[in-house]
């Protein structure tokens, strides 16, 4: 196995009255839980408000390398470990999860094909992974590219500078079934709110002619849910 880089921080640019990560409950991540888990691992947990917001019988562990916001999921989780995912895993049972949570991290990890096989050791033999990941292919990231033919990193969103890998439905697909994992769910989040424009009526049209087929440029993350296994079941 590839030995992991020291990632970057996706706090490193960002003052803590402007970060958006910390804060965020992601209502929208709540239909890829399982019916049932009662060991949950959360990487990147911010302030650990989408944790707290699970079954509170089960036992939750955060991971957050920023110390102000982790101080404020320990009030929440029942465990914290302020550090990033490398420095953590000394600490971390293995087999032990059997749900594993990576809102907004994947897209952040300098090798996303190891740490997809790695994050395998953690979890309980019918475990889970749920986490969304930033679409590249969404239109405004396109219209850019193509119609202004530069692009330009930002301080959030699909081209957050702290962004280390870029993905499409298809080579997401291919990571996690290549590192072993069944895909159980694949939703696409986020919808596009735009008024009616040429853009948007451009849009609409290449979706419609496509039959569908480029619907995923109107959202900007994905959603899934999976587990290690593959064939499916």
């Amino acid at each position: 196995m590839a030995a992991f880089p020291t990632p970057i921080s996706r706090t490193d640019h960002l003052p803590m009255s402007e970060d958006i990560y910390f804060r965020q409950p992601r209502a929208d991540m709540l239909p890829l839980l399982p019916q049932r888990y009662t060991k949950v691992l959360e990487i990147g947990c911010g302030e650990g408000l989408f944790s707290a917001g699970l079954d509170k019988t089960a036992e939750r562990w955060g991971i957050e390398p920023d110390a102000e916001a982790a101080a404020r999921a320990q009030s929440r989780l029942d465990r914290v470990l302020v550090c990033d995912y490398f420095a953590a895993k000394a600490q971390l049972p293995t087999g032990h999860f059997d749900l594993i949570i990576c809102n907004d991290v994947i897209e952040h990890m300098p090798d996303h094909d190891a740490f997809l096989h790695d994050i395998q050791t953690y979890l309980a033999p019918a475990g889970v992974l749920i986490a969304s990941i930033p679409n590249i292919r969404y239109f405004p990231v396109l219209w850019e590219l193509l119609v202004f033919r530069d692009f330009r990193y930002r301080d959030s969103g699909v081209l957050d500078r702290t962004h280390l890998r870029f993905f499409t439905a298809h080579s997401l697909k291919r990571s996690l079934q290549d590192a072993g994992f069944c895909i159980e769910q694949f939703r696409m989040l986020n919808p596009l709110k735009m008024r009616l424009t040429f853009k948007r009526i451009l849009l609409l049209a290449v979706t419609l002619v496509t039959f569908g087929a480029y619907r995923d440029l109107w959202f900007r993350q994905f959603g899934v849910r999976v587990r290690s296994g593959s064939p499916c079941a």
